[in-house]
Formats: structure tokens, C-alpha cells, sequence
């Protein structure tokens, strides 16, 4: 006997369907976790990275205000140039703190008798941006393949050889006597 209702098969297919779509998503879940903790620890490293370096800076900043002659030299392994500024009246100092291997933490000062003052104090990338021109792009200045950029005066007259739009052809405005077949 054929009684209605859902068999026993139908409901195993549901089942392995259910089970099937809850693993994909499960893995689809665990791959996503783990390309955010990979963003959070890069995005830790160059945190901590910074602050080590802005530890750094204030290091050799506090040396060269208690120096009592500004002098070029090597303070913590970090370089440091100075030059004076007449505008400023005042002894330029710059020096470079490593962050990572692509970014740097930039200070220039203007250091006076009494005082100082903070040019810069950022964190700069170290490589050279390099422009990417490997996508060839139309910007307007060149005739695109396949487009009429001439005067009406100058389109071909084989263009306008229909006098009057047959089935199947659209007609537009264009020069007079002119339609432009599907073929064309």
C-alpha cells in the first residue's frame, strides 16, 4: 500500500543535505577566524613595533636636549643629521627609528638654546611606491576600436545605403538618409 507523506528516503536525502551545508559552513567559519587572527597579530606586531620605536625616539630625543653641543653621530644605532636652520634660528635635528622592514618612524626637531619644538614626528613607509600600469586602460585621448570619432561629413557612404529601415534594422538620428542596419 502507497500511504502519503514524506518516506524514509526523502527525509535521509534532507538529512545528508543538512549535514553537508552545516560543514561546509563550519569550514567556511574556521578558515575566516584564522585569516582575522592572522590580521590581529600582524596588526600587534606593528603596534608593539611602533611603541618600541617611539620608546626609541624619545630616547635619543632626550639625549640631544641634554647635550650641550648638537653634533651629528650615532645615538641607540640610529643615525642622526643635524643642520642649522637660519629661518628657524634654531639647530635642525633628524634621525630615522626602524619599525619593520618597510616603515620607519620619521622625527625632525628644531632644537634652540631653551627650547624645542617637534617638526615631524610620524611613521613613514620606507619603500618606494612603485606605480602598476599593467592594465590597459582607454583615457579618452585615442580612438577606441570600433566607434566613429570623425565629422558627419567624413562617414563612409556605405553606411547609408538603406533608404528606409527594413525589419529587423533599428533606426537612429543620424546624417540624412542615414540608418544603420544590424549587419554594419
Amino acid at each position: 500500500m502507497n500511504k502519503g507523506g514524506i518516506g524514509v528516503g526523502s527525509a535521509s536525502i534532507v538529512l545528508v543535505f543538512s549535514v553537508l551545508c552545516l560543514t561546509v559552513f563550519t569550514l567556511i567559519t574556521f578558515v575566516v577566524a584564522g585569516n582575522e587572527k592572522a590580521l590581529v597579530d600582524a596588526e600587534l606586531h606593528l603596534v608593539k613595533s611602533y611603541y618600541e620605536a617611539d620608546t626609541l625616539a624619545e630616547q635619543i630625543l632626550t639625549e640631544v636636549l641634554s647635550a650641550e653641543d648638537i653634533l651629528p653621530g650615532n645615538f641607540h644605532g640610529v643615525d642622526v643629521e643635524t643642520y642649522w636652520d637660519g629661518e628657524l634660528d634654531a639647530d635642525i635635528v633628524r634621525y630615522s627609528c626602524p619599525v619593520t622592514d618597510i616603515k620607519t618612524l620619521y622625527v625632525e626637531l628644531a632644537v634652540r638654546h631653551d627650547s624645542f619644538d617637534i617638526l615631524d614626528w610620524r611613521m613613514r613607509d620606507t619603500d618606494e611606491w612603485e606605480f602598476d600600469d599593467s592594465l590597459n586602460v582607454w583615457f579618452g585621448d585615442d580612438d577606441m576600436p570600433g566607434l566613429w570619432f570623425g565629422d558627419d561629413d567624413e562617414i563612409p557612404d556605405e553606411w547609408f545605403e538603406i533608404d528606409e529601415p527594413p525589419d529587423g534594422v533599428f533606426g537612429i538620428d543620424g546624417p540624412p538618409g542615414g540608418w544603420f542596419s544590424d549587419d554594419d
